[in-house]
């Protein structure tokens, strides 16, 4: 991949994100560009979760380090964790991930078998402490943002919840244009690596080969690949896998089966014999990591987003200073429409166009005396061949209905 396609360098053209060497590597400085964009990825997060019955709940990013221990993440990650905090007689550490919170959310209550599944879903922060050779821009940081759910159900209710799973984080893709290479069944192999009865890996992994085919993967084009030892230590998983323009691979999307977080928290259920039993747990990431889907998505349309996602959705530019206070009150209509406007007016209005070009502006609306006699305004698209006047008050309207297919998150249909 050119040095121009890379995200890294799209972002210093439209400042969406922003290092620090008094912050510290792999701890990118959201900027109000990115912001917008990321706030757009959470909202599209937010109402898939609402759509698939998810509650919504807020956890610590910090825990005492047994709680990694029960779950199994300190034996298998702590040299991927960052060293533990002493206080107050106790060692707190920065999670690694999230179920271990989430289990104990699940776990603050007694359920019946009436109420299952129960979904819990987190935009949630977690650490993980790469070595410095590895961070790049925001595909490989030290704090990741997760768009992150756990299903607590029984196990006659896993293919159903996994199949939903898998079905939101493809929608997800589509509606932001993220084409999906392949699905990937993540197995265990026999390296030892994996906890847990080989017979319930067995059944976990046949579970998730007949939701994709339930789902249809093959039949949307996607192929789906067996590979053993990438499953996680406590299940297998779907991974959405996607490729950069380097050719590099990183997983976009996963739901992923557990049965030993389970057996390790003591996640049970009341049966409808009064039996206590055991749940299935599943994670499900379905928009995926708010860094890694920014930079996937700055890659692919390069910079020039779709309307719902783009940090600068109208560029308005008078021609003169004749034009300011029409300007000025169009920004602030825009803006009370719930559009993103921003005023454009010291310098010559070439250099003005040249930079919301460059910073990759959705559209730009000049007024000049001609525009502004007209109650009018001149509204080019740089992404495609429009260029002509729109009446001012319909201007909202219009970015709207013009721009529909190229606006997933602000018209997705619930």
């Amino acid at each position: 991949m050119s040095d121009e396609l890379d995200h890294r360098t799209i972002s210093q053209d439209m400042a969406v994100f922003a290092t620090d060497p008094d912050v510290g590597a792999g701890l990118p400085l959201w900027l109000p560009a990115g912001a917008a964009i990321r706030h757009e990825l959470e909202q599209l997060a937010r109402d898939l979760a609402r759509r698939d019955g998810c509650h919504g709940v807020y956890t610590p990013v910090l825990a005492k380090r047994e709680l990694f221990e029960q779950s199994g993440h300190w034996a298998k990650f702590s040299d991927d964790m960052f060293p533990p905090m002493s206080l107050g007689g106790s060692e707190l550490v920065l999670r690694p991930a999230n179920c271990p919170h989430h289990a104990k959310v699940y776990a603050a209550d007694r359920h019946s078998y009436r109420e299952l599944p129960i979904r819990f879903n987190e935009l949630a922060p977690m650490f993980r402490a790469e070595r410095s050779g590895v961070l790049s821009g925001l595909s490989r940081v030290r704090q990741i943002t997760l768009d992150d759910t756990h299903v607590f159900c029984r196990p006659d209710q896993v293919a159903d919840e996994a199949a939903m799973a898998l079905r939101s984080a493809l929608e997800a893709q589509r509606v932001l244009g993220l084409p999906v290479d392949y699905v990937r069944l993540s197995c265990r192999d026999d390296s030892g690596a994996f906890l847990g009865d080989p017979a319930e890996w067995e059944w976990a992994e046949a579970a998730l080969r007949s939701v994709a085919e339930s789902v249809g993967v093959a039949e949307a084009g996607m192929p789906m690949l067996e590979v053993a030892g990438e499953a996680a230590f406590y299940g297998p998983k779907l991974d959405l896998q996607v490729r950069d323009g380097r050719g590099h691979e990183e997983t976009i999307a996963t739901v992923q089966l557990d049965f030993v977080q389970p057996e390790r928290f003591d996640l049970s259920y009341d049966d409808a014999d009064a039996s206590r039993q055991r749940v299935v747990m599943i994670h499900r990431g379905t928009v995926g990591s708010m860094e890694r889907v920014v930079g996937s998505l700055l890659e692919r349309y390069q910079g020039r987003l779709p309307l719902c996602l783009a940090p600068v959705q109208v560029s308005v530019l008078p021609v003169g200073p004749g034009q300011d206070g029409e300007v000025r009150s169009l920004v602030d209509e825009l803006l009370a429409a719930g559009l993103r406007a921003r005023l454009e007016a010291d310098g010559t209005l070439g250099a003005r166009i040249r930079a919301s070009r460059q910073r990759r502006d959705c559209l730009v609306a000049v007024i000049g005396p001609a525009e502004a006699a007209a109650a009018a305004v001149q509204v080019t698209d740089p992404a495609s061949a429009f260029r002509g006047m729109v009446d001012r008050s319909a201007l909202p309207g219009f970015l709207r209905e013009a721009h529909l297919d190229r606006r997933p998150v602000l018209s997705w249909p619930m």
